[in-house]
C-alpha cells in the first residue's frame, strides 16, 4: 500500500464518519421529543459531522495536491467555535420563554437556581 492510497482511505473514512453523524443528527431532530433535546442533537452531532467532513476535505487537498486551504481552516474554526454557543443560547432563550420540557424529563436544575437569583 502506498502513501496515496492510505491518505485516500483516511479521507474517505473521515468524510463517511461526518456523513453518518450528520444523518444521525437529522434523525435526532425528527425523533427527539422537545426543543432542548433537539438542540442537543443539532449542536453536538451536526457540528462533529461537519467538522469531520471539513477536516477530511482539508486533508484531501493537503495530501493530494499540497494545497493548504485557509478557507477550510476558518470553516473548521468557526463551526467549532459557534455551534455550541448557538445551541446554548437557543436553549437558554427557550427556557426563559417558558417552553416546557417533555414529560420524560426527570430533573430541572435550572429552576431552583433561577428562583434564587430572582429573589
Amino acid at each position: 500500500m502506498n502513501a496515496s492510497m492510505v491518505s485516500e482511505i483516511i479521507v474517505t473514512v473521515l468524510i463517511f464518519i461526518g456523513t453518518a453523524f450528520s444523518f444521525l443528527s437529522a434523525i435526532g431532530l425528527i425523533r427527539l421529543p422537545d426543543v432542548y433535546t433537539r438542540a442537543h442533537a443539532a449542536s453536538k452531532s451536526t457540528s462533529l459531522g461537519v467538522l469531520c467532513i471539513l477536516f477530511g476535505t482539508f486533508l484531501y487537498f493537503m495530501l493530494t495536491e499540497g494545497y493548504i486551504s485557509i478557507r477550510l481552516i476558518l470553516g473548521i474554526f468557526f463551526v467549532f467555535l459557534t455551534s455550541p454557543v448557538v445551541a446554548h443560547l437557543l436553549n437558554r432563550a427557550a427556557y426563559r420563554s417558558n417552553v416546557e420540557m417533555t414529560k420524560e424529563s426527570i430533573q430541572d436544575d435550572l429552576k431552583e437556581y433561577l428562583k434564587q437569583s430572582d429573589s
